[in-house]
């Protein structure tokens, strides 16, 4: 699994003009499932969604995470994380899992981050959607669930 994590003042997903899910302080998560990935790497995932320290103390230093500041989840679905750019002009999404493979590590993912005690709202699965993004600071980090070398645009 590949996630991007943007620290956040706000974020929000609209849907057809309706807003479906927000969230005030704390991570916009976009999130690819590869091929291959399984419950494991959603649980490692939301694990380190949680407790990675990139919130900042009294100091301005980052040293508190999410759990640490009560911030909220916003979980996207996002195939075009595992899109591979490195041959011609158009990606390819073979290491993107199927619809019908990704959406329940999705969900495990979504789950895992809920049983540590986060607030999560998440996108629509396989729908198009306007997602907004408050960066803050900004703060934008990359997680892999492996090691493994992965090919990017």
């Amino acid at each position: 699994m590949r996630a991007v994590l943007q620290r956040v003042k706000q974020g929000q997903v609209t849907v057809n003009g309706e807003v479906k899910s927000r969230i005030g302080t704390g991570l916009v998560v976009l999130l690819g499932v590869a091929v291959g990935d399984s419950v494991e790497d959603a649980q490692y995932l939301a694990d380190k969604t949680v407790n990675l320290r990139i919130f900042e103390d009294e100091n301005g230093k980052l040293n508190r995470s999410l759990l640490d500041v009560g911030g909220e989840v916003l979980a996207v679905s996002q195939f075009t994380l595992l899109g591979d750019c490195r041959k011609g002009r158009r990606p390819s999404f073979v290491e993107a899992a199927a619809p019908e493979v990704a959406e329940p590590l999705y969900e495990a993912y979504v789950d895992a981050v809920r049983k540590k005690g986060v607030t999560v709202a998440t996108g629509v699965f396989r729908t198009q959607m306007l997602v907004e993004i408050a960066n803050e600071g900004p703060v934008t980090l990359i997680l892999e669930s492996r090691r493994e070398e992965k090919s990017g645009c």
